[in-house]
């Protein structure tokens, strides 16, 4: 995809086990109030000069064609139809910026690993996914979603490395887990840890949700919440 470089590392983390049981649930309280409240279409940018103005802190879902990427922000934020959801993966061809409660932004990035996408139209959207991670100021954190019944594949490590050179903050999270049988999820958790572990940026807790039966969403909301705290 092409070399990230600049030192962009906030890693926001916080050691939940610190925190007493009542600190929790007031967290989990401002997470949902924060993505229950409006959530708006700002932009849709095919090239960097049409970019918004970056004057909120940024989280970036990021992943290959199909991972889910539009469902899972359409589940966070309590929404049918926020981030259009195609049923023909390599769609999306460009990048959504969603402006959170005016605390926060959430962009949707195109899809990477699309087969049967053109060359061109490959160098295309890779072009405009690296320019944005190596050049956004107000990027703050990157949700790389996994396909759980794929995990993490050659693809996602590429982006994986390119998020080491960034520095970036990055939440490795699966998605569709309801498509999965327990002991096989329970398996590619344990993989994808492995994997993730490799990565200096990967935050270290893998987040493993299913936008189909709402699982696994809040304690993504919390984490996302902290960072807009920041």
């Amino acid at each position: 995809m092409g070399e990230i470089c600049g030192d962009k590392a906030e890693s926001g983390r916080v050691n939940e086990d610190e925190k007493s049981d009542d600190e929790k649930r007031a967290d989990s309280e401002r997470a949902r109030k924060l993505f229950a409240g409006d959530c708006d279409f700002v932009a849709g940018a095919t090239t960097p000069e049409v970019f918004p103005p970056a004057t909120l802190p940024e989280i970036a879902f990021v992943g290959r064609s199909n991972a889910g990427k539009s469902s899972l922000i359409n589940a966070i934020t309590g929404r049918s139809a926020l981030a259009r959801v195609s049923h023909t993966p390599g769609r999306t061809r460009q990048i959504n910026f969603f402006n959170l409660g005016a605390r926060v932004m959430l962009v949707d990035l195109p899809g990477y690993g699309y087969a049967k996408a053109s060359k061109a139209m490959t160098a295309e959207w890779n072009l405009l996914i690296t320019t944005y991670l190596r050049g956004r100021p107000s990027l703050r954190r990157v949700v790389l979603l996994v396909d759980s019944r794929r995990g993490i594949m050659d693809s996602d490590e590429e982006v994986l490395t390119l998020l080491d050179q960034a520095a970036m903050s990055t939440l490795v999270t699966l998605t569709k887990s309801d498509e999965m049988k327990p002991a096989e999820l329970k398996n590619v958790v344990a993989e994808t840890e492995v994997k993730a572990a490799k990565h200096t940026a990967a935050y270290p807790e893998i987040f493993v949700t299913s936008s189909h039966e709402k699982r696994g969403l809040d304690p993504l909301k919390v984490n996302l919440l902290l960072l807009a705290e920041a």
